[in-house]
């Protein structure tokens, strides 16, 4: 009798070398219950639950009830992944997921579900790097999207420029020493007074502010691609604590215009910058923070005067959702990815 992984393997080396097989993807690294059918760089069906509404009487994602979430919802989230594509699970190819990086316990459930799902269906797994499923994002909406290219990375947890010369080959030319933009934009939100989830309310209160309020950007004059948030943050909170003291009035608006300038100028020259030095006219924008609507408006100036070719996914692409993990997993099976076995565990460090 055949093991799991026997059949598994088998049933695997028969579709690998095509591009019409179907993947079921899971998405479940912080506070969103995804799954996705994909084909490969076309959407089947995507649905999402999100637990924002949950979660915003904390002011943050708290680890223990995302988890819970994740557990009551996603049976019904596939239920209606499926009943979107007008399949059934009998018609699954293989299955992807988010390994990492995530909330432990919120990864877990998603790779557990999944797992289990592919052994009793007896057809393959792959888990998923949760940043390649953001640039994978890029591939649904441009499907002709060719390498190389530079990529930034910009999300809650992550902020990074790489140079992609293949799916599997990326390169990292800066990253954040500290905070992640997106990490700091929900501090500075807090600050300010704004609800949870703090980077999409930044963006409404800039729209109606005025940059008056100066602030100090890390490694002026240093010859290297790094981000620190850290400071940025910081002179945020020290200006609302001394105005404070000295019975001095702020303006929301422009302490939000403020920031957000200087936040995301900070990506754009960065990543123009890696875009020049190794002369690779196109960029790829990645993560949450893509869907901040004066990042868009400033790449799309900057890169059109400077004529590199510019990549962005629709603002319901830049969050996450499992639609990325699925083109992900096509994506690095082309480049001659296996199947994983079911030793794979979760890795929120990933």
């Amino acid at each position: 009798m055949k093991s799991y992984s026997e059949i598994s393997l088998e049933k695997f080396n028969k579709f690998k070398d095509r591009n019409d097989y179907i993947i079921l993807a899971i998405e479940s690294s912080c506070d969103e219950t995804a799954v996705a059918i994909t084909k490969g760089r076309e959407i089947l069906s995507s649905s999402v639950f999100s637990q924002i509404d949950i979660h915003k009487a904390y002011g943050g994602v708290v680890p223990e009830i995302a988890s819970r979430n994740h557990v009551e919802a996603i049976d019904k989230v596939l239920d209606e992944a499926l009943e979107k594509a007008k399949l059934t699970l009998k018609d699954i190819d293989l299955i992807a997921f988010t390994k990492g990086a995530g909330l432990l316990g919120a990864l877990l459930v998603g790779v557990c579900y999944a797992k289990a799902l592919a052994y009793a269906l007896e057809i393959p797994f792959i888990g998923v790097n949760h940043i390649k499923g953001h640039l994978a994002a890029n591939f649904i909406n441009s499907p002709n999207l060719e390498y190389p290219f530079i990529g930034l990375i910009a999300s809650g947890g992550h902020t990074e420029i790489l140079k992609v010369e293949s799916f599997k080959g990326a390169k990292v030319l800066g990253e954040t020493v500290d905070d992640a933009v997106g990490e700091a934009f929900d501090k500075v939100a807090r600050v300010i007074g704004l609800p949870y989830p703090g980077g999409p309310e930044i963006d409404k209160l800039a729209k109606t502010g005025k940059a008056k309020y100066k602030f100090t950007r890390p490694f002026k004059g240093q010859d290297h691609l790094n981000f620190s948030y850290s400071g940025l943050k910081t002179g945020v909170i020290n200006l609302v604590h001394n105005a404070k003291q000295k019975g001095e009035e702020i303006y929301p608006q422009d302490l939000a215009k403020s920031f957000q300038d200087e936040a995301i100028g900070f990506l754009v020259d960065n990543t123009i910058k890696a875009s020049k030095q190794n002369n690779i006219p196109k960029i790829v924008i990645a993560g949450g923070v893509a869907a901040n609507s004066y990042l868009r408006q400033e790449f799309e100036k900057i890169c059109k005067k400077e004529n590199i070719d510019l990549y962005i996914p629709p603002v319901w692409l830049c969050t996450d959702n499992a639609a990325m993990i699925g083109v992900a997993a096509y994506e690095e099976i082309k480049e001659g990815a296996m199947p994983d076995d079911l030793s794979l565990d979760a890795d929120p460090s990933l």
